[in-house]
């Protein structure tokens, strides 16, 4: 699977929800929609950031065709407003990036009380998609792409501390948003597939990108990492975002597909198809996954 956006045709028409498109994956993935004409909105907590990657957008594609939306994926009520201002501007929805997300960050929580990670990484994205998606049309160029990592790799679903409150890893929290979302975007191509909806759900991981490494580190061990070993296990943020967009536009794409880096442990590399843990195939785990998602962000999702 060789997949380059030069091979990939024109989008125009297409719609295109990217979250956190103001930096890192999110930007690159927003700027390579637009390169193939799609009609991009950047879904951004931070407005002011979200302009200036808007405007950094159109010097590289001078005729892209974008919108700054504000969305803050801490918040439920956030993910509301977001969904009903899109649905009052626009009638279809072609492809959501359910990309945003938090690394390792100090135990903190959500507005709702969810332990940041799973809160932002998997709750608000699980929200914003059941408000969207009878917006998409019936075909398989509708798809839903959500981010996860090689971290789910060591992630578990702790239902009996989900919000880790008795005791908290920012790894181990990380670990399980991350696994959150591959056993979403599996849950939801189960339940497409079980209504006989040709919309795909899928998934991808950006392998170790360059941007990645310094989030909640010292100072020092940034500096100490980005000359010994970062060269030979990051790659930078624009091939990392491939994933993504082979997940996003590729032609072979199938419903419950996962992508990411062929090289070496899937951290840098060309985008093919990843490997799942054994433990992420858990139905019974994506299925009560799936119930206490709906449970915590009070919504009813429907395919």
């Amino acid at each position: 699977m060789d997949f380059t956006l030069e091979n990939i045709s024109s989008q125009q028409g297409k719609m295109a929800i990217v979250t956190g498109a103001n930096t890192g994956l999110g930007f690159e993935t927003a700027l390579g929609l637009a390169k193939v004409d799609a009609t991009v909105i950047l879904a951004c907590r931070n407005l002011e950031k979200a302009e200036a990657a808007k405007t950094e957008i159109l010097t590289k594609v001078p005729d892209a065709k974008l919108e700054v939306m504000q969305l803050d994926l801490a918040s439920l009520s956030s993910v509301r407003e977001f969904s009903a201002q899109y649905r009052e501007k626009y009638a279809h929805l072609d492809l959501l990036i359910n990309n945003a997300g938090i690394m390792f960050p100090p135990y903190s929580k959500t507005e709702d009380g969810f332990e940041s990670q799973i809160g932002v990484n998997h709750l608000g994205h699980f929200l914003l998609t059941a408000l969207l998606i009878d917006l998409m049309p019936d075909n398989s160029d509708s798809r839903i792409v959500s981010l996860s990592s090689n971290a789910h790799k060591f992630g578990k679903i702790n239902f009996d501390d989900l919000q880790s409150e008795q005791k908290y890893s920012s790894t181990a929290a990380y670990g399980q948003s991350k696994l959150a979302c591959l056993m979403f975007a599996d849950e939801l191509d189960r339940k497409l597939k079980a209504s006989d909806k040709n919309i795909l759900s899928v998934a991808a991981h950006p392998g170790v990108a360059q941007t990645e490494l310094s989030r909640h580190m010292p100072g020092f061990m940034v500096t100490l990492i980005r000359w010994t070993i970062a060269p030979f296990i990051t790659h930078p943020v624009d091939e990392a975002a491939l994933p993504t967009l082979l997940a996003a536009l590729g032609s072979e794409v199938k419903g419950g597909d996962y992508f990411g880096p062929q090289g070496t442990a899937e951290m840098t590399g060309k985008p093919g198809i990843a490997v799942k843990a054994d433990h992420a195939k858990d139905t019974d785990v994506t299925a009560k996954l799936w119930q206490v998602s709906e449970e915590l962000t009070g919504q009813k999702f429907v395919v």
